[in-house]
């Protein structure tokens, strides 16, 4: 059985999370999906990305992924050093990430497939809250 790992805040749930996790799912038997908590956003994603404080909370994001049929699992990502310890835990076989971390998750090459696949380039979280900010003013 072919497992595959991929991470995410998933917030605002759109058709590129769902290409990205079709695609993910079409490279392997298992897909496992590492969700990003609110503690972990709230306080180390911040420091690193503007505006990561979720609409949704982690239980309804979870809830919400559980119900894709692409998604065989979803556990919970702490903080940005378990990758690792996931990959052996779950005998991952690819890790999956959008293009846009190109590079940045080279270093898990020793432990297993690293792809990055294109994200769908009209969507993403942010434009939906920019577009919904503008509407409001």
């Amino acid at each position: 059985m072919k497992k595959i790992i991929t991470y995410g805040t998933f917030d605002l749930l759109h058709y590129g999370h769902i290409n990205l996790l079709k695609r993910a799912k079409q490279m392997g038997d298992y897909l496992i999906v590492c969700l990003s908590t609110d503690e972990f956003n709230k306080n180390s994603k911040n420091r690193l990305e503007k505006n990561k404080e979720c609409y949704f909370s982690y239980e309804i994001r979870k809830q919400l992924l559980e119900s894709i049929r692409y998604v065989d699992l979803v556990i919970p990502e702490n903080n940005w050093n378990q990758k690792i310890d996931d990959i052996k835990e779950f005998g991952i076989d690819t890790f999956v990430m959008g293009d846009d971390w190109k590079g940045k998750f080279d270093f898990l090459k020793d432990y297993c497939e690293v792809i990055y696949l294109p994200r769908t380039k009209e969507i993403s979280t942010t434009k939906i809250k920019k577009d919904l900010e503008k509407n409001r003013v």
